[in-house]
């Protein structure tokens, strides 16, 4: 039993920890400030987000992953300050990440901004091993995990314009060995490196379009790439795909319900050997902005 349960443990962290590492939004461009903390402020308001991704539905132990931040500039200075909470489940683990974010602008043109972030988290890691039915619960090789803290810091920069952006980013640059057993980590979190941008054309007075990608590079896994196009209708209804490279292809849809409200919603479909056992991945957000200053806000509404 301790073979076969071994081989449970390394087979669900490493189905997480290798394919993602870093909790995974297909509607990144929106949640920007997960992974790079040079973007708090930047929208010129009081930016508040939360977001529910169900992942691989229909999957036992498949990752749910929620997020909650705030975000806003310091008065008219050029310093912005944010915080968020990401809760990661994968199976039998549970991870709650807190986070701090700082960031400091610099104009360097009429058009054109550099911010520079640091981000600093705090990194509470869970693993219940009842979850994986043991045979002998009390075997001392395997026991729970609770609480288990480490702190990290990250920084990132962020070029950007009422049209364009372009982001690099390492929210964590502490890697993290997971339930180290006889000197053998077998859960390790690893460094990620984020490298972003965006471009909105106006289609017309009416329709604007956005293309997007992001790439994530992370050691020993594949390079990921995410590209995307959205279209905004009249300032109101946004629709667009995204690819991820050869893992899924997505639908995204938002709604600005108010000036300083917005729902947004996006469906993955897997293009793996993977989409065999589930039913796709769900993600459901909500944006709510206020205080506005000096109606510096980042327009249109797509970053």
């Amino acid at each position: 039993m301790r073979t076969k349960l071994f081989f449970f443990v390394i087979l669900l962290v490493t189905y997480s920890g290798y394919a993602q590492q870093d909790a995974q939004f297909t509607q990144y461009m929106y949640n920007t400030i997960n992974i790079n903390p040079a973007y708090a402020g930047s929208r010129g308001a009081l930016s508040v987000f939360a977001l529910h991704r169900d992942q691989w539905v229909g999957l036992d132990g498949a990752p749910k992953t929620n997020a909650i931040s705030i975000n806003t500039p310091i008065n008219n200075s050029n310093i912005g300050l944010g915080v968020s909470l990401v809760n990661d489940k994968i199976g039998p683990t549970t991870e709650n990440q807190f986070s701090v974010d700082l960031s400091y602008t610099v104009p360097t043109s009429e058009s054109w901004k550099l911010s520079f972030g640091i981000k600093g988290t705090a990194d509470i890691f869970n693993l219940d091993i009842t979850k994986l039915n043991p045979e002998n619960s009390g075997d001392p090789q395997f026991q729970n995990l609770q609480n288990d803290f480490s702190p990290n810091v990250g920084a990132g920069i962020y070029l950007h314009s009422k049209k364009a952006y372009v982001g690099l980013s390492v929210p964590n640059f502490i890697q993290t060995n997971r339930y180290d057993d006889n000197d053998v980590a077998i859960y390790k979190d690893k460094i990620n490196y984020y490298l972003m941008a965006g471009y909105v054309f106006d289609l017309s007075q009416e329709i604007k379009f956005k293309p997007a990608v992001l790439t994530k590079m992370v050691e020993g896994a594949p390079l990921q790439v995410d590209v995307s196009a959205n279209f905004l209708f009249f300032e109101k209804l946004t629709l667009g795909a995204a690819y991820r490279w050869d893992a899924a292809v997505s639908a995204m849809a938002g709604f600005q319900i108010t000036e300083g409200l917005f729902i947004g919603y996006g469906y993955d479909n897997e293009t793996t050997r993977l989409k065999n056992y589930n039913s796709g991945s769900h993600e459901i957000f909500l944006r709510f902005e206020l205080f506005k200053y000096n109606n510096k806000m980042t327009t249109p509404r797509f970053f």
